[in-house]
């Protein structure tokens, strides 16, 4: 008898607030580059980066500057968020990262705050999608945690999901995490039963990622930006990496 156990949850780290600080200068200080070595060298799996039409935090350099300092990271994925329909399918096009992420912002949206709707979505969705798997390249797509909307998002050509965390993580100290969790739980379970990859991101930290990664079955990754880097002014980015994955450690352990 064989025992079936979960892969490793991996940690992609968004630097999108390095650039965020870094543009209120003209010194080119905090670098984008740096950070994301750092967080490489200190163990992170991943990079995410969301490039937004403004440029309000990551330039296109920065796109173009990380997909050469990923090629010293072979094994490390480079994942790179946005509205297709916007400016992220050039992105994509000429440095072809490991992972997109389709997300549907606005161009004027302060922070992603919702998911992809079918059928509604899926029309303009699909060419892109295949497009992006043309050039060999990993599309998962931004999801509210709704376990009837997972087969949709399979059917329109999606490798992976993920999954919008924001209502768990403001439930975490009340009374709803349980609630909570067990949505996650069922919306990754029916993601898995369609034949997709489960990811999840957004205010995900330290004291609710452990619950996260225990309960949420088959969480192959997750992106944590704000958190981390907020815990990096304090920690270090390399203490702050090692902190997540000892919380990712812990939920893993904790899987029921």
């Amino acid at each position: 008898m064989t025992t079936q156990t979960s892969p490793r949850t991996a940690l992609s780290v968004n630097v999108n607030k390095v650039a965020l600080v870094r543009n209120t200068r003209h010194l080119g200080i905090p670098s984008v580059t740096r950070a994301s070595q750092l967080c490489l060298e200190a163990g992170a799996q991943g990079i995410t980066i969301h490039p937004r039409p403004d440029e309000r935090h990551i330039r296109a350099s920065d796109v173009y500057e990380l997909a050469e300092l990923l090629k010293r990271w072979p094994d490390a994925e480079f994942n790179i968020e946005g509205n297709p329909t916007q400016n992220l399918m050039e992105f994509i096009r000429r440095t072809r990262p490991n992972q997109a992420t389709f997300v549907p912002d606005s161009e004027d949206q302060f922070t992603s705050d919702h998911g992809w709707t079918f059928p509604q979505d899926a029309e303009r969705l699909k060419p892109l999608i295949d497009e992006c798997r043309s050039l060999g390249v990993r599309v998962s797509l931004f999801m509210d945690a709704i376990p009837g909307q997972m087969a949709a998002a399979k059917a329109v050509g999606a490798d992976r999901v993920e999954l919008y965390t924001e209502p768990y993580a403001a439930s975490w100290a009340t009374a709803d995490k349980e609630t909570q969790l067990e949505i996650y739980a069922a919306a990754a379970q029916a993601a898995l039963d369609a034949g997709l990859g489960v990811n999840a991101g957004h205010d995900l930290n330290r004291d609710n990622l452990p619950d996260f990664v225990a309960r949420v079955p088959g969480l192959l990754e997750v992106s944590i930006g704000h958190a981390l880097i907020a815990d990096a002014l304090e920690l270090g980015y390399a203490e702050a990496v090692r902190a997540y994955q000892r919380s990712i450690d812990a939920g893993m352990a904790g899987k029921r």
